[in-house]
């Protein structure tokens, strides 16, 4: 099939390092790579990793400060009212107003047919309906997070309203939506979404890059790790990840696991705060951050460390889908994560990783040394580890699935 994949998110460089744009790239080569050709629309392409194999076609915002003025003022924000988020809000909504025109005419221009429409969910944008209801096609809407609630929590929401009135539309709008978790599901039929146009699938991994059988050893020596115990983290470093509570259990590790290093692999802004922490608590020489790592170079790193840790906060309705987990198991590394949301369902406690209650400090603390001081145990659970991964977390078994419920509404049977 021709399938036109939909990312109107900008903060999403589809080129970029970030979670989402792994997720991006990895899902559309997965379709490639199973048999269908794929154009892919998104509003910032970005840099830094190869394309997936796609017609990439880089749609950027197209409004102006006037423009923006003049829509914030028909909804009733007075000026006193105005700052960079809502200009940020109103931005996106009025971008998302012509958007599914100007996909249409670069489609038409590329010579595109398409045969189905799959639209990563992003907020404040309805385009992706609009965009099918003109070509005729099937709607499959996938989403990611509770992206209302998120930005609220996150970021800042100041249109509120007009986010959950879109968002609802939206998902209504949709043939089918793909969720990437349980709870992200429950969200969705939050919103009066019929269940039988619900289905769960869960991140995966390219297994053709991320298997037991990469060789970290390259990394060990240029970051010094030769003989010394790797526990490491690989991530965006965001406020939900818990890198305060990881650094607070590396500390009591280092104590009696004093030859330990924590590797931490990534950017963002958590990362001078973490740096800051490590040195004033002595632990400069054992916390090593990489920085900014390509996401090809990623499987090496992970093949350079000797156990993981995923250490999520406490949190009602945890939702994610952490690629960084299906990853590390795929190399064959055990995981060390809280028992929250989906976590419990991607590592099997004792088989493929260890579980902690979700906050309880100790108990993290215990996992990671246990699995540091039984080698043995260690390497047995990542050897089922890697062998989990092969038939649970394939990101073409996903773009098989995503395939056949395309298959099943173009036929009229759903």
């Amino acid at each position: 099939m021709n399938i036109v994949y939909l990312c109107a998110d900008r903060g999403i460089p589809i080129l970029g390092d970030k979670g989402a744009s792994v997720h991006v790239r990895e899902f559309t080569t997965a379709l490639a790579r199973v048999g269908h050709d794929i154009t892919l629309l998104c509003a910032k392409q970005g840099y830094g990793n190869p394309s997936p194999p796609a017609r990439l076609i880089e749609l950027p915002p197209d409004t102006d400060a006037a423009e923006i003025r003049g829509e914030g003022e028909s909804l009733g924000i007075g000026q006193e009212a105005w700052d960079h988020t809502v200009h940020r809000e109103i931005d996106k909504l009025v971008c998302d107003r012509r958007l599914a025109s100007r996909a249409l005419d670069a489609l038409r221009t590329a010579h595109v047919q398409p045969d189905a429409l799959y639209e990563r969910y992003a907020l404040f944008h309805r385009s992706g309906g609009d965009l099918a209801d003109a070509l005729g096609i099937p709607y499959v809407l996938e989403v990611n997070a509770p992206l209302v609630y998120e930005q609220a929590r996150f970021r800042g929401l100041r249109l509120t309203t007009l986010a959950e009135e879109t968002e609802i539309a939206t998902f209504r709008r949709a043939d089918h939506i793909v969720a990437v978790s349980e709870a992200v599901r429950a969200h969705v039929l939050s919103r009066q979404v019929p269940e039988d146009r619900v289905t769960v699938l869960p991140n995966g991994v390219d297994i053709s890059r991320f298997h037991p059988q990469v060789d970290g050893q390259e990394v060990r020596t240029r970051h010094g790790l030769d003989g010394r115990l790797v526990i490491g983290f690989v991530g965006s470093l965001k406020p939900w990840h818990g890198l305060d509570f990881l650094l607070d259990a590396f500390m009591r590790v280092s104590q009696q696991q004093p030859e330990a290093v924590l590797l931490v692999v990534g950017e963002g802004p958590g990362s001078t705060g973490l740096q800051s922490r490590a040195t004033e608590n002595g632990l400069g020489g054992k916390v090593i951050m990489t920085g900014r790592v390509p996401h090809e170079e990623i499987p090496n790193y992970l093949a350079a460390m000797d156990l993981t840790v995923a250490p999520y906060l406490p949190q009602d309705g945890f939702y994610f889908s952490p690629l960084k987990v299906v990853e590390s198991l795929a190399i064959g590394r055990p995981v060390v994560a809280p028992r929250l949301g989906q976590l419990p369902s991607l590592i099997e406690d004792g088989v493929t990783g260890r579980l902690f209650p979700p906050g309880d400090l100790a108990g993290c603390v215990e996992c990671i040394l246990s699995l540091l001081n039984e080698p043995s145990q260690r390497q047995h659970m990542g050897h089922r580890a890697g062998i989990a991964a092969q038939g649970i977390f394939d990101w073409n078994q996903t773009a098989r699935q995503v395939a056949e419920i395309i298959t099943t509404l173009r036929s009229g049977t759903s």
